[in-house]
């Protein structure tokens, strides 16, 4: 098999902490590679290292047989190296072909070339079917339109080898199926892919070969045909991986009541009729493909929206008469569909957003002025109870890596002992074990008495935490059923809209 990517002896540091450890990797023509690791064990980094964004301390980058000079992203591009961030890089308020366009054509060229642009656009589009629409708003796509325009835009630029960052995370199930038919159609095209991804059933199933880090460290490849999800999981944490499951318990009084509810933003309705109920001791599970209101739901319970009609009350008191810093001071804890834009502010230290939504209390603030020792002592409690790696309470948010900026948060609220919990999307872009963890964690929560509400679209997740599962439909809510009568194949009846003769979505 011929090379069309090198890496070797790669060595990266951020101060103390050793984020890539004298990697080296090969990645053939033709080939998905799929690298491995737990929430920080240093595969965005290495990516970054060979897109040009971060320098190497040591090492070299080879494509196509040419060494790569180090941390220039254009150079990268011209090389035939196109990436696909996880967040994604568009502009919201231009179109799909201006987004596509950024940065292709000199600055001295007096006059843009859309036509030319259009049409070439289009045909990479029904080349590799990644349909979309050159003249509409990025802004007003889904979360899957949007993706397949991060591929084109490498694509457009001639990209030879692609790298994926978890593509899946945001993408319901049907999108993600999608997604890799396409790739193997771009990899029988000639394309080289490196897939970095937590989701095993998508490795085994995507990958021709798989390479695992921990800790920074290479630690093994194998051939995808050679192994099977449980050895990978345990390669990348270092022993065996067993997702707790939900066992019965007594529920207690009725922490969260929705009767009636509907919401619309924009004068679009986005939830109908919402009837739900969430006791102390129990998870309430909300399956459904995104889109389906879940955002919508998710802002209701957060106080950042209204309801139009209906009753919402948290503990008894009335939800819609509740600021956001109420709802947090009445017991509700939220972990947000999107931790980048809610959930921490990334400027901030640890510290500072291991204690934002806690303030006011008297272990942490005096007279006005914050008791900077006793937030630091809290953010070091916490890095330590929720193992959030490559952390002290003074490193910038935003360097953490995705999971471990999801740590962050889940420890945040569980510390404070929340009476509710809102998890949305919780275990989005976390490893393994990572999950496992927080699974735990849920769980502990529920039989310490908390009321929990999942919205996921993981039927498994569903399956193992939830006492009682409802779907939700085009912004209207199932009956509810008992987790001893799910499956994933009812649950994907439900999530289809299929509830019986008398309730129909």
């Amino acid at each position: 098999m011929t090379a069309v990517l090198t890496l070797d002896r790669i060595t990266k540091r951020f101060g103390p902490l050793l984020a890539n450890d004298a990697v080296s990797l090969t990645l053939n023509q033709g080939e998905v590679l799929a690298l491995l690791g737990e929430n920080g064990a240093g595969k965005t980094t290495l990516m970054n290292i060979l897109f040009g964004h971060y320098r190497a301390d040591d090492g070299e980058v080879t494509v196509f047989g040419r060494p790569l000079p180090p941390g220039r992203p254009r150079a990268a591009i011209d090389a035939g190296v196109g990436m696909v961030h996880q967040h994604f890089t568009l502009a919201g308020n231009l179109t799909v072909l201006d987004n596509v366009m950024i940065g292709s054509e000199p600055l001295t060229r007096l006059r843009s070339r859309r036509a030319e642009a259009r049409a070439r656009l289009m045909t990479l589009a029904d080349r590799f079917g990644l349909s979309v629409t050159p003249e509409a708003r990025v802004a007003d796509l889904s979360v899957g339109e949007r993706q397949r325009v991060e591929i084109l835009k490498a694509l457009y630029r001639d990209a030879r080898i692609l790298i994926l960052d978890e593509p899946t995370a945001v993408l319901a199930r049907p999108e993600a199926e999608r997604l890799f038919q396409t790739l193997r159609g771009m990899v029988a095209d000639g394309l080289s892919i490196v897939l970095i991804t937590h989701k095993l059933p998508e490795v085994m199933a995507a990958s021709d070969r798989v390479a695992v880090l921990r800790g920074g460290r290479l630690v093994a490849e194998r051939a995808t045909a050679a192994t099977d999800a449980a050895e990978l999981a345990e390669l990348m944490v270092g022993q065996r991986v067993t997702r707790p499951r939900r066992e019965g318990h007594a529920t207690g009084e009725v922490v969260l009541s929705a009767q009636g509810v509907s919401l619309s933003e924009g004068g679009t309705p986005r939830l109908t009729d919402l009837d739900l109920t969430v006791r102390a001791g129990e998870i309430l599970g909300i399956v459904g493909v995104s889109g389906n209101g879940q955002a919508a739901l998710g802002r209701l319970l957060s106080g950042l929206a209204r309801p139009d009609t209906g009753s919402l009350t948290l503990a008894g008191q009335d939800m819609a008469r509740l600021s956001p810093r109420a709802l947090v001071a009445a017991g509700a804890g939220r972990i947000p569909e999107d931790r980048h834009a809610e959930g921490i502010v990334g400027e901030l230290a640890v510290w500072e957003n291991a204690v934002l939504e806690r303030l006011r209390e008297p272990a942490f603030s005096r007279r006005g002025f914050i008791r900077r020792a006793s937030a630091r002592a809290h953010a070091a409690d916490l890095i330590t109870r929720f193992d959030i790696r490559g952390a002290t309470p003074e490193t910038r948010t935003r360097l953490l890596s995705g999971g471990n900026m999801q740590k962050l948060i889940l420890g945040r609220i569980l510390s404070a002992a929340p009476r509710f919990i809102l998890a949305n999307q919780p275990t989005r872009g976390l490893d393994e074990g990572a999950i496992a963890a927080l699974h735990a964690r849920l769980l502990a929560a529920r039989e310490a008495g908390a009321a929990i509400l999942l919205i996921t679209e993981d039927l498994d997740e569903a399956l193992a935490l939830c006492d009682r599962l409802q779907a939700i439909v085009r912004g209207r809510l199932s009956p509810e059923i008992a987790a001893e009568d799910a499956d994933p194949r009812r649950l994907g009846l439900m999530m289809a809209g299929n509830w019986g003769a008398d309730h129909a979505a």
